[in-house]
């Protein structure tokens, strides 16, 4: 089972999903805080701080698509008519929110530009926490096909994490400025994580105990052996995350709370995919019958073998170069 393509493959695209959201998260939290910059030298700092690394780590967002619709076409296929509507809006908001990097340092006005930055960082958020929540609550399927309505994806469950998602994100991006800043913008983002942690701890709660009742699957999975493992382990492992991440403020380190912050994201992701498993779109398409032919998912896997190690390559690179704090008498131009 460890060697099947269709079970490699799953691991790939989850690998791609979580890498997206742990790198691309404090990007656009950075963008959800924008409006509480106190100056405009403090925005220029807060924008500065991603500016070299925001667009490389969306390539983790097209590689995940991307191998979807190639190795898994019928999931494809069905949840894309299903999470239509948040999708587009998702891609729209990054299409402005992209734009925004280049003409806000170009014209003498910023506040169109800052605006689309916030916007599109706070719309994206939202759209790809509904999105989840969504998937989370399984789509209807007849046949081969999506058998649901326009607006199926839009419940108070997918609402929640949705507003989860934006505030988790908020949280990675004000742990990022505290890594990357120093003075009066690092004690304000310190003060902000205090909230911040408390307010993703206390939504990663309510919908961790919500997930179990979308499906009796979940359920089951959650409560039965050796499920029941999970259900103990999962949250020692954020209590524990949790200790790390008040400790680390209280003792004004800069780097253990983001990585406190990124294994709030890690754990989470673990847990929901150990609700899914062995389920490519819940509650009833598996990985089996979501996967392309055999010949396919090898060819392709080829390719994947030789692009995965020159992305992760370059992202590691990026990050290396631009270590460090942030130098406000340089940006991005």
């Amino acid at each position: 089972m460890i060697f099947d393509l269709a079970f490699i493959w799953a691991g790939l695209i989850a690998f791609a999903v979580l890498t997206y959201v742990i790198l691309d998260g404090f990007d656009l939290g950075i963008g959800i805080l924008f409006p509480f910059g106190r100056s405009d030298q403090d925005r220029d700092l807060m924008m500065n701080s991603v500016a070299p690394v925001w667009d490389g780590n969306e390539t983790w967002l097209v590689l995940g698509g991307g191998g979807l619709f190639a190795v898994f076409p019928l999931a494809y296929a069905i949840v894309m008519p299903a999470l239509y509507m948040p999708i587009t809006l998702m891609l729209l908001a990054l299409v402005f929110r992209g734009v925004s990097f280049e003409y806000r340092w170009r014209v003498s006005n910023k506040r169109v530009w800052d605006a689309a930055f916030f916007g599109g960082s706070l719309i994206a958020a939202l759209c790809q926490g509904i999105a989840l929540g969504a998937l989370v609550q399984g789509i209807r399927i007849e046949g081969r096909a999506y058998a649901g309505g326009w607006f199926d994806w839009l419940t108070p469950f997918s609402v929640l994490t949705g507003v989860a998602v934006v505030i988790g994100y908020a949280l990675l991006g004000a742990t990022w400025l505290v890594l990357k800043t120093e003075g009066r913008i690092q004690m304000q983002m310190r003060g902000y994580s205090w909230w911040l942690g408390a307010a993703t701890l206390g939504l990663i709660g309510i919908v961790s105990l919500l997930t179990p009742f979308q499906d009796p699957i979940y359920l089951q999975r959650w409560f039965n052996m050796p499920g029941s493992l999970f259900s103990v382990l999962v949250p020692l492992i954020m209590l524990g995350l949790s200790w790390s991440f008040l400790r680390g403020l209280n003792d004004q380190k800069d780097l253990q709370p983001f990585l406190s912050a990124l294994g709030f994201f890690v754990v989470s992701f673990v847990g929901i995919g150990i609700s899914f498993y062995p389920m490519m779109v819940p509650p009833t398409l598996t990985i089996q019958q979501a996967a392309a032919p055999e010949s396919s998912l090898a060819f392709a896997l080829v390719g994947a073998a030789i692009l995965l190690p020159i992305i992760l390559a370059y992202t590691v690179y990026a990050y290396w170069v631009f270590r460090g704090k942030i130098d406000p008498s340089q940006g991005y131009h």
